[in-house]
């Protein structure tokens, strides 16, 4: 008989979400164990001797793992539950069969460096504070921001709560910076700059860790190297 394992677990490991996106598919009654809604992530279970489905989709045996490095472009949501005609991440990807997943978000107006898998470990370990990463965004304004508005920027904002300051702050050219952060609150860098009374006109995500994003054009993706998945952790 196998070892049963915690569902939200099982689930990340046949490649649905990452761990956390798993457990929300759980709460959110999508989930159903032999038949029965399962609103528990520690539920025990086992794919051999489970009936698991997700989103009335049966979930078998892990699938291969698949890593791709993608270039968002705008108008797209970092979800795969479609909201009416709405564009998806995974419509960028109508070639590949697997089910697919983003490891973290981007919102819908921000573009660049997004990564795209079907491995729930891998994502858990990326987006989980412990990994210690930071991510670099593009800032563009429309006006040119005076050197108070970067002090302010600098010294953070509350969002829900919590105190966010951003890792680093810099002025690249006329009405252009970059930031670096690390919470990964929603929204968090439209937030910081839109505090100070500027408006943001791009944004754009050009690093996770040491990963850059690269000459990938908008809105195409390329399959990870090894050397790439090592990358994001240095």
């Amino acid at each position: 008989m196998e070892t049963k394992q915690r569902l939200s677990k099982v689930l990340a490991a046949a490649g649905v979400a990452s761990r956390r996106q798993c457990e929300e598919l759980i709460f959110e009654g999508l989930v159903t164990v032999n038949g029965a809604i399962t609103l528990l992530p520690q539920t025990l279970v086992s794919l051999k001797e489970d009936s698991i489905c997700v989103e009335k989709r049966k979930i078998s045996v892990e699938e291969p793992k698949l890593y791709f490095l993608l270039n968002k472009p705008k108008g797209y949501i970092c979800s795969n539950a479609r909201v009416g005609t709405k564009r998806i991440v995974r419509d960028l990807f109508g070639a590949v069969s697997e089910r697919l997943f983003t490891v973290g978000r981007l919102d819908r107006e921000t573009t660049g460096l997004l990564i795209v898998t079907n491995d729930g470990h891998f994502a858990n370990k990326v987006i989980h504070p412990s990994s210690n990463i930071t991510k670099e965004y593009l800032v563009k304004t429309q006006n040119e921001p005076f050197h108070n508005q970067l002090v302010q920027i600098s010294d953070g904002i509350d969002i829900d709560g919590d105190w966010v300051k951003p890792v680093k702050v810099t002025k690249v050219r006329k009405g252009t910076l970059k930031i670096v952060v690390k919470e990964g609150k929603k929204r968090e860098v439209r937030l910081l700059v839109q505090q100070t009374g500027l408006e943001v006109l791009e944004l754009k995500r050009i690093r996770i860790g040491g990963l850059l994003l690269g000459d990938i054009p908008e809105g195409s993706y390329r399959e990870m190297t090894e050397a790439e998945k090592q990358a994001i952790f240095s």
